[in-house]
């Protein structure tokens, strides 16, 4: 019974165990399992504070800036593809007459004015902000950086990837006052730490990392101001006509949406001529060779009138506007009388190149002040041709030279309504001949004539003459106000001078240790580490290991380099050690 009893126990026991046993497996296995559970607690919330935190931490972190950076670059891809409403509206208002559907999407999303939508303005602020969260604590680590000593040295300097050994006859004090002077004329950061010298080199490659974000942001600055205040506006001006910097005398213009009237600098100037060469033979023949305008220009209201050349890639600069000289063609000097003998024109009238040798188109508008041979108000219209070089009767309307050797103005004069009332814009250049009934001769065909310098045209029916006095040249002169180009240009300057720095310097510290041996000779121990794999440092431990070992008097052994070097492993302990 006694047996049994025990038994019994023993087996009661062993099935507590067990149960026990059970018990803690199914708490472990509780513990590992990622199922919920009913009772488990709930867990804390962040709040507000948290959630900001957590917020600001992962937007000021590396990776959130060079996403933001990505995402800024693909979302200014749509500005260079799809028409912009504040480049030119025309073809806006184009693009949405061909397209029904994604015009009207396009119009929602922004996508007309992306570098003012809000999405774009939202990716920018963010990356703005995410820069200054990533420079603002490292600027501080830094200047910490900066301001503290060099770590003292590790106790075993041999695990070092970098070092070298040897022994002299002269007493510690003395190594170490030679190692010290020798480091800094090396322009390493060196100072005493207990038996040994510690110095440092290299600050200047975390300051280019900082230059390099620091220029980033004035980049980003410079470019939201640029593109805020800036202006652009074109100009056609006649040999002889000049141009006052205000709204009413650009032929167009465009702005950013800061920008006002009063942004504009005050300054005139007068074209005085215009001097075009160009190449006679080869196969460069009717390349331009010399493209200037002469003008006189005033800055202010009461400024001092000054003559000076404006050239193709040299513009004139007033303040931070530049007026640069972008095109170039001619002006055919006409005299219109109408069938009363009344001159109703006589004025240089601008024509526009169609191609390289300057074959000009336009249209000629009388609209106010003509009567036809009854007497009757009429208006008239002229389609022109002018050619530079002509090439002969049987030639087509075509240039053969862009200089003036043998100018030849082709007309085909129209009467009726020019519908400049009715409303609708339309282009100086072009002649809407809708409404208009062309001028017949004798056979009942369409007049068109050449004329050349000094010849006349009769219209049909005694309706007036044209008269082909002579040619001036025009230029073409665009006027831009870019506020900010210059800090553009040094942050630029800035981030690649810093982005070099960061890359090619190497921060690196060196110790040399220099005690008494049981025997009382010195040994020298120098031992260097870099923050990077770079052969410099012991290239640049042993030049120094030999300088020193000349300065100091009475070395008896040549320093001995350590050629294996150490494991990754042993670096990193031995970087934690000097911490």
């Amino acid at each position: 019974m006694t047996t049994t009893d025990s038994g019994n126990r023993e087996n009661t026991a062993a099935q507590r165990g067990s149960a026990a046993d059970d018990n803690d497996l199914g708490a472990a296995g509780s513990q590992l399992s990622t199922a919920p559970q009913e009772d488990a607690p709930n867990l804390p919330s962040l709040g507000v504070i948290g959630w900001a935190r957590w917020f600001w931490r992962q937007l000021t972190s590396m990776r959130v800036a060079l996403l933001l950076l990505f995402m800024l670059s693909l979302a200014a891809i749509p500005g260079s593809l799809i028409p912009q409403s504040g480049q030119d509206e025309s073809q806006v208002a184009d693009f949405m007459k061909r397209h029904d559907i994604l015009g009207p999407v396009y119009e929602k999303l922004g996508l007309f004015h992306v570098y003012s939508s809000v999405w774009f303005s939202a990716i920018y602020i963010l990356l703005f902000v995410s820069l200054i969260g990533c420079i603002v604590p490292r600027t501080w680590q830094f200047v910490g950086q900066l301001r503290g000593r060099p770590p003292g040295a590790p106790k075993r300097l041999t695990r070092l990837p970098a070092y070298a050994t040897w022994r002299t006859q002269a007493p510690p004090e003395q190594v170490r006052e030679a190692a010290l002077k020798a480091l800094k004329k090396r322009r390493f950061r060196a100072h005493l730490a207990g038996d040994a010298v510690a110095a440092e080199k290299g600050y200047l490659r975390e300051a280019g990392n900082l230059a390099f974000h620091i220029a980033l942001i004035v980049m980003l600055v410079a470019f939201a101001w640029g593109q805020l205040y800036r202006s652009e506006g074109n100009k056609l001006i006649v040999e002889g006509d000049g141009f006052a910097n205000t709204l009413t005398q650009y032929d167009d213009f465009k702005s950013g949406n800061l920008f006002t009237a009063e942004d504009l600098n005050p300054f005139s100037f007068d074209l005085k001529s215009f001097r075009g060469t160009y190449e006679n033979s080869g196969p460069n023949k009717g390349t331009p060779r010399v493209y200037e305008a002469a003008i006189d220009y005033a800055v202010g209201a009461d400024g001092k009138e000054r003559s000076t050349k404006i050239e193709v890639n040299k513009p004139l600069e007033i303040g931070d506007s530049k007026v640069y000289l972008v095109s170039h063609g001619y002006a055919p000097v006409l005299t219109i009388r109408d069938g009363r003998g009344k001159v109703v024109l006589d004025d240089a009238v601008p024509l526009l190149p169609l191609d390289s040798n300057v074959t000009s188109t336009g249209a000629i508008k009388v609209m106010d002040g003509y009567r036809d041979a009854q007497g009757k108000w009429d208006q008239l219209g002229i389609q022109a041709f002018f050619l530079p070089t002509y090439g002969g009767k049987n030639t087509a309307v075509v240039s053969q030279f862009p200089a003036l050797l043998s100018p030849v103005l082709n007309l085909e004069p129209y009467h009726g309504d020019l519908r400049v009332n009715g409303g609708i814009p339309q282009s100086v250049y072009q002649l809407d001949k809708s409404k208009l009934k062309g001028f017949k001769d004798s056979e009942g065909a369409q007049v068109r004539e050449n004329l050349r310098i000094g010849e006349s045209m009769t219209l049909p029916n005694g309706a007036g003459t044209i008269t082909f006095d002579g040619v001036k040249e025009w230029a073409g002169f665009q006027v831009t106000q870019q506020p900010g180009s210059g800090w553009a240009l040094a942050g630029a300057i800035t981030a690649i001078l810093g982005l070099a720095g960061s890359l090619f310097i190497q921060r690196r510290r060196v110790w040399v240790r220099a005690v008494a041996g049981p025997d009382g000779v010195t040994v020298v121990e120098m031992a260097g580490l870099g923050r990077s794999e770079s052969a410099k440092v012991p290239e640049e431990l042993g030049e120094l290991a030999s300088d020193l070992y000349d300065q100091v008097p009475g070395a008896s052994d040549a320093p001995e380099a350590e050629p294996d070097g150490v494991s990754d492993s042993d670096a990193a302990s031995s970087e934690g050690a000097e911490h």
